[in-house]
Formats: structure tokens, C-alpha cells, sequence
């Protein structure tokens, strides 16, 4: 039986098209860049799965561990499932950053991937349905109960590296993972995947500002960054708001030193960075308006609207903190006085101790602030960032 892995030159051997090579064949034509089969079965990885989250490492995650059952037995997710089709489509492009400073994550410069993979996944079903391939199908996007990275390894999409992600040796680390749930069952692809290995590469271990790399492969989100920026809803923890550097929503460290993930071509075409990204400073992001409704359709459509306005906004004055700027301290003085949310008023009253802690004033206005502060917590980190930076 004959399988396509990827688009390019090396698309296995020539010979008859089966089943399982039509599916794959229109899963490339449809815009992918990588195609698999896998079964719909317990994922290869969860057992480490299921360590790590009893130790914890999901940090405060907790739809990973309520949704433990299904993704262990992904059957408990869709009983009439067989096969996975999975999916991978790049994003490799040059790294970017906010006017002035702040950097972003590079998979969200531009539209929301989900939106992007979602309308052609189900688009991709209902050609199959309509050729006779398949009866029916359930697409799903980085937003179910389904271990995607083990399952796309099984289906021969990437390796797995020491950075708890996935890599392919012709995209790295820059591309995304989507799948559809087949009713039939096909066999699997794994075998067509390419050689490829971390080797004794420790780079991205030796490169994590602050060690959530605990080992190979192994990845404590309590001490990401992208965690951090992202999805947790309180402040970043003070031990890891040095460690943020540049980072305002997410992180790219791990992947940008892997030496599988350098020198790729750019498919940036695919999701051009947004003006709300190439034309927005720190200072933007920290006055950000903070009507709800406001931020939703100024963000419309964008992966960084997942951190909300209170996030970005703490976000960037934590950076304003780390990379101080005259124009910043303005912004970060007016936050701490005048910003509705005690996250960003806290986060302000950080980064003005930390980027200008010994100018004079600062100290005695943080002091101030603390003692007018409505919050209790927002009251307690400001008095620890005192202890901390002042």
C-alpha cells in the first residue's frame, strides 16, 4: 500500500491509489502540508500522561486533568471512531515583536490557526463523504479531549524532541496539528515518516530562561512562559517575571534554538501578521480599553484575544518593566492609579519598581498605592514586589 506523507518531491513509491492514498492525497490538495493515518486508540504517551499530571506539571490546567478518561481512551470522545486522520500545516516565518519592543509568539502574528484548519477540515469531510471514501467524520483543532502530538506521531507526522513538542525535518517545530475521526478503519502510515532525532542536542534544555524544561521531553508548565502569558487567570508569579524578557503572549525560546526549526523557508503568506500586531507598541497594549466588548472586536479572530485584555495589558507592563522606556513609566503610573483591574494595577506597580525603581518618587508611589489598593490580592503582590524590587 502507497501513502503521501507531505507535499514535496518524495511522495513514496508510484502504484495504485487505495482508500487510505485518496484520503491523504485530497488532505494535501486542500491546503495541509502534512497528512497521516493513526489509530483512534489509547495515544502511545499516556501513560507519561498520566504522570504528569499527577505531578502537577499541568499547573493550573484544569480541563487536562478532568478530561484525563477521554484522552486516555479516546473512544469515550467519539464511540463510532476508527482512524485519525491527522494533519499538520506550517507557519514557519521570521520572528516579530510589537513597535518599540515586546515580543509574540510567531503562531499568533496573524488569524486564529483554529478558524483557518476548521473550515478546511470539514470541508476535507464532506468531499470524502461526498467520493463514497468515508460515511462520516469529527474534526477537531487543539480544542478537544484528544492527545494530539502522540497521535500525530503515531500517524508519522513528526518526532518527538526534547522540548515536549513535535518536530519533522522539514518544518521543525512550526506547524500546527489538526485531525479529523474517521468511522473506518484504514492502516495506519507511521512507517513513511522520515529519520529524524534530537540526537545529543540539549539546546532548547540549556536555553529555557527559567527550567521548565525539566528534562527531555518533559515539560512543567507551572515554569512557562507560555503558560504564564497565556492561559493561567491570575498574575504571573513574581519568580518568573524577570525570566519574561521581551515575552508579552507566549514563547518561542525552545524552538527558535532547535536547530531543526532554523533557516525554514517563511509560509507567512498564510496568516499575515495583523495591524493589531505591527502596528501596536507595549504602551498600546497596557491602555488597552477595558470594555469586554471593546477587546473582543478589536482582537476579533486573533490567538493573542485567548490571554483576555486583563492579561495582555499585565502582560505588557511586565515587559515595560523589563525593558523600561520613558514613555512607558507614563503609562505604567497611569495603570497603577487608574486601571480598573488589580491585575494590571499590580503588574504596573511591579514593572515601575523594577524599570524604575530608583528614580525619585517611585518607591514612595508604590508605597502609596498599596495603601489605597481595594484589592487584598492585588494589595499583597504590590506589597511583595516592594520586598522584591524596591
Amino acid at each position: 500500500m502507497v501513502f503521501i506523507w507531505s507535499k514535496g518531491p518524495q511522495k513514496g513509491k508510484i502504484g495504485r491509489m487505495s482508500q487510505a492514498e485518496n484520503i491523504l492525497g485530497m488532505a494535501l490538495d486542500i491546503g495541509f502540508d502534512l497528512a497521516g493515518l493513526a489509530p483512534f486508540r489509547t495515544p502511545s504517551r499516556s501513560q507519561q500522561y498520566g504522570a504528569w499530571i499527577d505531578q502537577g506539571r499541568h499547573a493550573s490546567m484544569g480541563w487536562m486533568e478532568t478530561n484525563r478518561p477521554l484522552i486516555e481512551d479516546p473512544t469515550r470522545f467519539m464511540a463510532e471512531g476508527k482512524t485519525l486522520l491527522m494533519v499538520g500545516l506550517s507557519h514557519s516565518r521570521p520572528p516579530l515583536e510589537l513597535q518599540g519592543g515586546g515580543r509574540v509568539a510567531r503562531y499568533a502574528a496573524g488569524r486564529d490557526y483554529h478558524n483557518w484548519m476548521g473550515k478546511r477540515l470539514k470541508r476535507l469531510a464532506k468531499q470524502m463523504v461526498a467520493e463514497g471514501l468515508i460515511e462520516g467524520a469529527r474534526s477537531a483543532v487543539d480544542a478537544v479531549p484528544l492527545m494530539e502530538r502522540s497521535h500525530a506521531e503515531e500517524a508519522g507526522l513528526g518526532f518527538a524532541s526534547k522540548a515536549a513538542n513535535l518536530l519533522h525535518p522539514r518544518f521543525g517545530p512550526w506547524f500546527f496539528l489538526g485531525e479529523l475521526v474517521l468511522e473506518i478503519e484504514l492502516e495506519p502510515t507511521p512507517a513513511q515518516m522520515p529519520a529524524g532525532s534530537c540526537g545529543t542536542c540539549t539546546a532548547c534544555l540549556d536555553a529555557c530562561p527559567t527550567g521548565a524544561l525539566v528534562s527531555p521531553g518533559e515539560l512543567d508548565a507551572r515554569l512557562c512562559l507560555s503558560w504564564a502569558t497565556i492561559e493561567q487567570r491570575g498574575s504571573v508569579p513574581h519568580e518568573l517575571r524577570r525570566d519574561l524578557g521581551e515575552w508579552v503572549f507566549g514563547c518561542d525560546i525552545c524552538s527558535e534554538v532547535c536547530p531543526w526549526g532554523t533557516g525554514l523557508p517563511s509560509t507567512e503568506d498564510r496568516f499575515p501578521v495583523r495591524p493589531e500586531i505591527a502596528e501596536s507598541s507595549l504602551v498600546d497594549w497596557l491602555r488597552l480599553d477595558p470594555d469586554p466588548e471593546v477587546f473582543k472586536d478589536q482582537f476579533s479572530g486573533m490567538a493573542v484575544r485567548r490571554a483576555g485584555r486583563e492579561g495582555l495589558s499585565a502582560n505588557s507592563a511586565l515587559v515595560l518593566g523589563n525593558h523600561p522606556q520613558e514613555e512607558g513609566r507614563g503609562a505604567l503610573q497611569s495603570a497603577l492609579e487608574q486601571d480598573p483591574s488589580p491585575k494590571v494595577r499590580e503588574s504596573a506597580a511591579w514593572a515601575l519598581l523594577r524599570g524604575h525603581g530608583k528614580d525619585h518618587g517611585v518607591q514612595a508611589g508604590v508605597a502609596k498605592a498599596i495603601a489605597r489598593e481595594s484589592d487584598p490580592g492585588a494589595q499583597a503582590a504590590m506589597e511583595r514586589s516592594l520586598e522584591l524590587e524596591g
